[in-house]
């Protein structure tokens, strides 16, 4: 599953683009699922979820990149 893309967790409807990949010795591996701004401007938990929990929403997609000058734990995540 690439970075970047919006899916939908099939147990809970939960909905946002796959921002972060963990992957496990066990094999269960597990992607960091970022939901949209609300409303309100307010901004929703990301949440981990396992791999086989969740599915495209639009199989024709293309990943999001975001590019930084100087990629970081230092600098301020790109906002878009």
């Amino acid at each position: 599953m690439d970075l970047g893309i919006t899916v939908k967790d099939k147990i809970t409807g939960f909905t946002g683009r796959t921002t972060g990949r963990a992957a496990y010795i066990t094999g269960c591996d597990q992607y960091l699922v970022a939901p949209s701004v609300l409303a309100d401007g307010s901004c929703p938990d990301s949440r981990w979820f396992d791999e086989t929990r969740l599915e495209r929403t639009d199989e024709n997609e293309e990943p999001l990149q975001l590019e930084a000058e100087k990629p970081g734990a230092d600098i301020q995540a790109p906002v878009k």
